[in-house]
């Protein structure tokens, strides 16, 4: 027996439940990619990372809106039932849970786009760039 196998599997019905789950509370960049800009999407995506990185590269279509800027006015432009898609630099930042907080708190639907910028990238996805002036302020 391996330290992999030491703790035994869970049972299929368990994985299943669990699996199932967690694609309740995420998403990742090929299947966001795979719809950004047609007529698929079906959400909003933000770039929680901040205005400074925004402006430096983003995903496409991306909206700059860090995470302490997540209040109630400025989703007022967002229909109730809205899917937020937040995303921050990558695996080692919590950028993203936080600003899902902030959006489940206001009663938005919500999910992450795991790996971030740093998934994206590895994914061979371009970024875009943008003027501080087309950044939130």
């Amino acid at each position: 027996m391996s330290i992999v196998t030491e703790v035994a599997a869970a049972p299929s019905t368990l994985a299943q439940a669990h699996f199932a789950a967690a694609l309740q509370f995420e998403t990742d960049c090929w299947d966001v990619h795979s719809v950004m800009g047609t007529p698929q999407q079906d959400f909003v995506l933000l770039d929680v990372r901040g205005t400074e990185k925004y402006v430096a590269g983003h995903v496409p279509g991306a909206i700059d809106m860090a995470q302490r800027k997540i209040i109630g006015s400025r989703l007022a432009a967002y229909p109730d039932g809205t899917v937020f898609i937040t995303y921050c630099a990558g695996p080692h930042c919590n950028g993203a849970a936080r600003a899902a907080i902030r959006l489940a708190q206001l009663g938005r639907p919500v999910k992450i786009m795991t790996g971030g910028i740093t998934g994206w990238l590895d994914e061979g996805f371009p970024l875009a760039t943008a003027p501080a002036s087309e950044a939130a302020a």
